[in-house]
Formats: structure tokens, C-alpha cells, sequence
């Protein structure tokens, strides 16, 4: 994508101004509560069918596709929580708040609040090396100068991080937990007591279960499934969106901002159902308070708005978003390889 992150001073602030009125005039932004209430009975259904199914099955190897029907029904349920975060389904803060640390919280393992901040501070600043928590260097890189003197095992995966990619989305469900656990301990999220006792009923219910009916290999096989399944599911709906995009300055108007480090992803009702409306990344960005069911319905005029101010719109397959996303990662583990072969 070769298109300029800075934006001319003429259309500073104005052009989101246009294509905000156009949005809103479609009645784009209304809520769906027939779609939400069916959602999260789908949801529900599938997460309460789950385990039913797992105590009916009872200590059987069977169990490990129960453990992969219910990585599903987990990432499903993080992707109804990520619209409560955004305000998507109740008109007031407060049932969406509720909602979101019961599925996130007792539901799933997560800290809603940990998360609800960490992705406000993501959307504020898509892809900024500094302000974008999404970016920072961490296990993986994602700027070229932070592969520069990683050492040890670090460094083993900075050279390889592209093939190591998939791979340790095994163990994003774990991080998680664990960043959620910091998060309610050193007390950066709201109601801190409610979210920490949450977070303990859903361990104390999760082990139970698996303790009292699998054999200790079971048990081993099917946390294991699990966890690694529900981080590849999450991690593959989040990947296509900005991996390989332009890194903004801070400079750019709000528009630029958010659509130049997007990418949306080709598909039909399957795929937006996979992805859970994330596959319009740029209309989400852009209006990320609107349901998930009408970003479909606004991308044709995003998409046109952008042509007529000559914006760069990514749009591309599932795919080909994933060798896009890889192959960015390789570049930037570039400086590493070479200080590792200069080192040899």
C-alpha cells in the first residue's frame, strides 16, 4: 500500500464530517436489538449446550471435540463481548458493562475492563508504534527497530516470527488470563473486586468440571485443545485487520487515521458470522459504535466516499490478508536475521 499517511490541510477534519452525515441519514447507526437479542441467544445456546454436552459425554476421548465446539463458543462469545465494549447492543453504559463481565469474566476467563481499555486505546491510535497497544514490541514485532538487539529466546523468535505465528496464537489464551489476573491485581480496572471474583468462579467452575469427570490425561488433553484452539480462533479473527498496514504519525485527520491502517476482508454472510463483522475493519473503525449487521450495509458508501477523496480503501480475501499479515512480519524480523548472522 503506497498511498500517503499525511492528509492534505484542506480536508482536516471535514471529510469525516461529510461521511458521518451520509451514515447517519442511511439510518446506519440505529441499534438492531432483534439481531442482538438473537445473538446472544445463539451464543448462549451454544455455551450452555457445550458443557451440558461435555457432562453427558462424561470421561471419553470424545471430549476433545467437545473441547473444539467450545473454543468456538468461546471466540463467538468474545465477539459479542468486543460489541458491548463498543456500545453496540444497549443504549446505556451500565447493561453493557454487565453483560460484558459476565461473558468476559465468568463466561470466557477474560477481564472485560482490562480489555475494554487496552481496545479504546487501540482504536484511538490504530498501528502507532507508540500509542497502540496492539504494536508494541512484545513476543512478537511489529516495527523494525524493536527487532534490533533481541537476544536469547526472544531473538530465536523475532528472526522467525512469520512461521511462528500460528503457532503461539496457541497460547494467546493464556496471555489473557495472565494479563488479566496483573491487570486485577495492581487495580487498573474498574470494580477490581467484582472482576477479580468473576474471573476466580470461572476457574473454580472450568478445573471442577475437567477434575471431576475426564481421567488427569483427559483433563491435560482437553485444557490443552481448549485454550489452544479458542487463542487460534481469536487470534485469526483480529490478524487480518491491521497487520502489514501503514504505521500513522499522529499527524493524520481522524478519516485517514483509521482507514489507511485497516484492511477489510472479502466474504459473504459466513465469513462476516466467522469474523463476527470484524471483516469491516475500516467501517468498524470508522463507526465503531455501529451494529455489527449494518457495517455491511455501510461499506458500499464508505467505500465510495473514500474514491471520491481519493483515500486508499484495502480490501482483500481472507487469505491473502493472512501471506499479507505474514509477510510483514518477516520483513520486519529482517534486522534481526542480520544481526544474528553478523554475530555468527
Amino acid at each position: 500500500m503506497t498511498t500517503s499517511m499525511a492528509p492534505s490541510r484542506a480536508t482536516v477534519g471535514s471529510d469525516f464530517a461529510v461521511l458521518s452525515r451520509r451514515i447517519t441519514s442511511a439510518g446506519l447507526m440505529r441499534r438492531r436489538p432483534i439481531y442482538y437479542a438473537a445473538r446472544l441467544c445463539v451464543v448462549a445456546f451454544m455455551f450452555f449446550g457445550g458443557w451440558a454436552a461435555f457432562f453427558l459425554i462424561g470421561p471419553s476421548w470424545w471430549q476433545l471435540a467437545t473441547a473444539a465446539f467450545l473454543a468456538v463458543t468461546f471466540t463467538q462469545a468474545g465477539l459479542v463481548g468486543h460489541d458491548l465494549a463498543h456500545r453496540q447492543v444497549f443504549r446505556t453504559r451500565k447493561p453493557g458493562e454487565f453483560a460484558g463481565r459476565l461473558i468476559g469474566n465468568l463466561g470466557i476467563g477474560m477481564s472485560f475492563g482490562w480489555w475494554t481499555d487496552k481496545h479504546t486505546r487501540h482504536h484511538n491510535n490504530p498501528n502507532h508504534d507508540d500509542l497502540d497497544p496492539d504494536v508494541a514490541p512484545a513476543v512478537l514485532i511489529w516495527a523494525t527497530e524493536s527487532a534490533v538487539g533481541r537476544r536469547g529466546l526472544k531473538g530465536f523468535i523475532t528472526r522467525h516470527q512469520a512461521g511462528l505465528f500460528f503457532p503461539l496464537l496457541t497460547l494467546l489464551a493464556l496471555d489473557l488470563k495472565v494479563e488479566s489476573i496483573k491487570a486485577v491485581r495492581n487495580g487498573t480496572v474498574k470494580r477490581r473486586q467484582l472482576e477479580g471474583i468473576l474471573l476466580l468462579l470461572h476457574a473454580l467452575f472450568y478445573l471442577s468440571a475437567v477434575l471431576l469427570v475426564l481421567s488427569p490425561l483427559q483433563g491435560v488433553a482437553f485444557v490443552v485443545v481448549h485454550q489452544a484452539l479458542f487463542g487460534v480462533y481469536l487470534g485469526m479473527t483480529f490478524a487480518p485487520n491491521h497487520k502489514g498496514m501503514p504505521h500513522p504519525t499522529g499527524d493524520e485527520d481522524f478519516l485517514r487515521k483509521q482507514v489507511l491502517t485497516s484492511r477489510n476482508v472479502d466474504g459473504n454472510w459466513l465469513t462476516d458470522a466467522a469474523l463476527g463483522g470484524l471483516n469491516y475493519q475500516i467501517e468498524h473503525h470508522l463507526f465503531p459504535g455501529m451494529p455489527t449487521p449494518n457495517l455491511r450495509k455501510a461499506q458500499p458508501i464508505v467505500r465510495a466516499f473514500c474514491d471520491e477523496v481519493g483515500v486508499s480503501y484495502e480490501q482483500t480475501g481472507l487469505i491473502r490478508s493472512y501471506r499479507q499479515a505474514l509477510r510483514y512480519l518477516h520483513h520486519v524480523g529482517a534486522p534481526a536475521r542480520a544481526e544474528h548472522e553478523a554475530r555468527r
